[in-house]
């Protein structure tokens, strides 16, 4: 099921009935109204005082976070997390800016201490196949390619890199093996040293530099322990917007270049270009790809020089958490050649297979399409219902771990409508009597799938009933004497006395079936969004 979006909560404004921007008095005067509901001294029942005096050290903890000024500016930018994080509240924190920046602090140390306690691994295998060369009577391995890496930060400011990489062609090979230290100067400031041993010998430094908050620059010096060439480069790079940059590349020695590139990448889209002009040779490559959902992309990519013309086109899919499968078609100079990916976690897996170094229309044509009609019969016929499949099954079986907090979350909120429950038919019966506002009836959960429970089953219908919660109740109770009601923006519904989250993860809405005037009225509002009622426009 799709995830809600990552919003602050809020629970202790919902909690109040406060709006975020809500003032010390008023926060003060909430707190004199519910504690006037929920104080304990007010019940002689047993079971009636436990449940006031439940909920009532939930209205004085709120209050006490929302009236300490500093605490409430934490809680304000990241809630309970803030609150636990290990802040040190005072005057040297008196600003919403120094808090956020402590708490980032505080983040950034403890990802790094997950990091210094782990080494990552990143590895590829390239195994490049031929059919032409097979169906003339040889083998279909062309070749092979492996490379390793393994990073590890050894402390604070060190980080150590061990790699190597082994390649055979035919009846010739060759390898290297790669040690890298990189060294954080500064904030704004790293500086590498690297050697290389094996077909291509060498040793290099490199130091990276943040000019400014929108550029970096990064030059590097490499010697080659064969020959003894020097090769100098120099990088520019500057961000030209929140989601592009660019860079400039020199490189002078043995083969000197210039380049230009140019990246963006959003949540839906990222493409990228390149121009490159060097000694007697030049080459330009530009790609594009499409995110089509959190799981499906498709890609088309290009490339022209002096030794190359080629064009890519393709698409991925991410098959789990950690796995990505990738189907690329290329055509160009070289023939017409299909290339399979399997991408999991830092290891890669790539077979490009040569289908013909002839470029003739038939097979170019049938090589794009057959794959491509192959994949989304699949799509629609196997992979499709499978996943969907899946997916429901993940979700009953997520409902069933989270059941018993559900119900523990659910009993809680019908015990806190217990005690408004008075209130709320006294404030009923008053605006019934005024031809004022009334709420009729109010559900707060999944209502989409609950809307659906009459083409389910028993088992599924009663499941869908479980995911939403009546909150008929605590709406009334929560009109003015003027027959108003205001439920704030931005604010998650659950926090509100008497409610609760039905169904974790799954996106909340909220149906009030309410009569004004003598006249129905309807309206479904999403989890954050404002309620005001009654209004014109929700009449039935």
């Amino acid at each position: 099921m799709k995830a809600e979006k990552q919003e602050p909560r809020r629970e202790l404004y919902a909690l109040l009935h406060l709006s975020p921007q809500a003032s010390d008095e008023e926060i003060r005067k909430s707190y004199r109204q519910w504690a006037q509901i929920y104080h304990p001294d007010k019940y002689q029942d047993p079971q009636m005082k436990d449940i006031a005096t439940e909920n009532f050290q939930r209205i004085r903890d709120a209050y006490e976070i929302l009236t300490d000024e500093h605490k409430r500016q934490i809680y304000d930018i990241y809630g309970f997390e803030g609150l636990t994080s290990g802040l040190e509240l005072g005057a040297k924190l008196s600003k919403p800016e120094e808090i956020k920046e402590e708490l980032e602090r505080l983040r950034r140390r403890q990802e790094e201490e997950k990091v210094y306690a782990h080494v990552r691994p990143v590895g590829s295998l390239l195994a490049t196949l031929s059919l032409p060369q097979f169906l003339s009577g040889g083998s279909i391995m062309r070749g092979m390619q492996m490379s390793s890496e393994v990073q590890s930060q050894i402390s604070k400011k060190n980080t150590v890199v061990i790699g190597g990489n082994l390649a055979v062609t035919g009846n010739s090979g060759g390898g290297a093996a790669t040690v890298l230290l990189r060294h954080q100067l500064s904030s704004v400031s790293s500086l590498e040293i690297m050697a290389s041993a094996g077909l291509r010998a060498l040793i290099g430094l490199q130091t990276s530099r943040h000019l400014s908050p929108h550029s970096t620059a990064t030059t590097g010096l490499t010697l080659s322990l064969r020959d003894g060439s020097i090769n100098l480069s120099n990088v520019w790079t500057r961000q030209l917007s929140e989601t592009a940059n660019g860079n400039i590349q020199l490189v002078l020695g043995t083969e000197n270049s210039i380049g230009v590139g140019w990246q963006k990448k959003d949540e839906k889209n990222s493409a990228a270009g390149e121009l490159k002009f060097g000694v007697g040779s030049f080459g330009a490559t530009t790609h594009y790809t499409r995110y089509f959902s959190s799981k499906s992309h498709g890609r088309i990519a290009g490339r022209i020089g002096s030794t190359a013309i080629e064009f890519e086109v393709g698409g991925g899919r991410k098959i789990s958490d950690f796995s990505t499968v990738r189907f690329l078609y290329t055509i160009g100079i070289q023939g017409v050649l299909w290339r399979v990916e399997l991408h999991r976690g830092g290891q890669k897996l790539i077979i490009p297979v040569l289908l013909s170094s002839q470029l003739t229309p038939l097979l170019a044509t049938g090589a794009l399409i057959v794959p491509a009609s192959v994949y989304f019969l699949l799509k629609k016929f196997i992979v499709k219902p499978y996943y969907l499949k899946r997916e429901r099954l993940k979700a009953q079986e997520k409902r069933q771990r989270t059941s018993t907090q559900v119900q523990e979350a659910r009993a809680a909120a019908e015990k806190a409508q217990l005690l408004l429950k008075n209130v709320a038919n006294r404030k009923k019966s008053k605006q019934l009597e005024a031809r004022g506002l009334v709420i009729t009836r109010a559900l707060y959960g999944n209502l989409k799938a609950y809307k659906k429970r009459n083409g389910s089953t028993v088992e599924e219908t009663d499941e869908l009933v479980q995911q939403v919660l009546d909150v008929t109740i605590p709406l009334n109770f929560l009109i003015n004497d003027a027959g108003y009601l205001k439920l704030h923006k931005g604010i998650k519904k659950s926090g509100i006395m008497g409610f609760c989250d039905p169904c974790p993860e799954d996106p909340k809405q909220l149906f009030v079936e309410y009569t004004y005037g003598g006249d129905k009225h309807e309206v479904t509002v999403d989890d954050y969004d404002e309620l005001i009622i009654p209004q014109e426009l929700h009449r039935v």
